[in-house]
């Protein structure tokens, strides 16, 4: 930090950074192609039970580490993701039923870092989950859907055929965290304001029978 930046008040100081922050976010770009009926394609989990595994890596302004690790996703709503740092020096969990996010009590927990909001983890398994709102506008470009949610703008979901390939979060037009999914099974989430970016490589992805329910529970 500069001599003359140590000598703002903190609050100033904070404002600054917020700006600065803010103008990193990328405005959202006008939808191209020809208007579309507002009819997504269905994302709900299959009605099987399945487990997803994982490698994954974080990085954020303070720390940058990687890993393995498993979702488990049980319909229509529901899924637990566990965490495991590479050569075993720690672990985290989460749970997603529905819009609720579950963490453990254990605030230095590692999935606190690891887990983005609802709707964006949502889309990490490829299942829409953004919050009900009015006004959705869409439209279509080739093979690919484009569906803005919200007036103001709060969502916008792209599609390539029926498979989510990107959920973006808007505020005041700016894009304030996204995540891709590629057809390679790789999973990418940015958070722009925190600089934080977590990769998932899907490595493998099965059904199994039913979890047991204490899998739902966290300490």
């Amino acid at each position: 930090m500069s001599e003359r930046a140590r000598g703002l008040p903190r609050t100033l100081a904070a404002a600054i950074a917020l700006v600065v922050l803010a103008s990193c976010a990328g405005r959202l770009k006008p939808l191209s192609g020809e208007r579309a009926p507002a009819t997504l394609p269905s994302t709900e989990l299959p009605d099987v039970h399945r487990q997803v595994v994982f490698r994954w890596e974080l990085d954020d302004a303070d720390l940058s580490s990687r890993g393995e690790g498993a979702a488990r996703l049980a319909p229509p709503d529901s899924a637990r993701l566990d965490f495991f740092l590479g050569g075993g020096l720690g672990s985290g969990a989460a749970v997603l039923v529905g819009d609720d996010l579950r963490l453990p009590s254990q605030s230095e927990d590692l999935a606190r870092r690891l887990v983005p909001p609802p709707p964006l983890l949502w889309g990490a398994l490829g299942r829409v989950a953004v919050p009900a709102m009015p006004d959705t506008v869409a439209s279509v470009d080739a093979d690919t859907l484009r569906a803005d949610i919200g007036k103001p703008v709060a969502w916008r979901l792209t599609f390539v055929r029926d498979t989510l390939r990107r959920v973006e979060r808007v505020e005041n037009g700016r894009v304030v965290e996204w995540l891709d999914r590629f057809a390679d099974g790789r999973v990418r989430y940015r958070n722009q304001s925190s600089r934080r970016q977590l990769d998932l490589i899907i490595t493998r992805s099965f059904d199994v029978s039913a979890f047991d329910s204490a899998i739902w529970v966290l300490p």
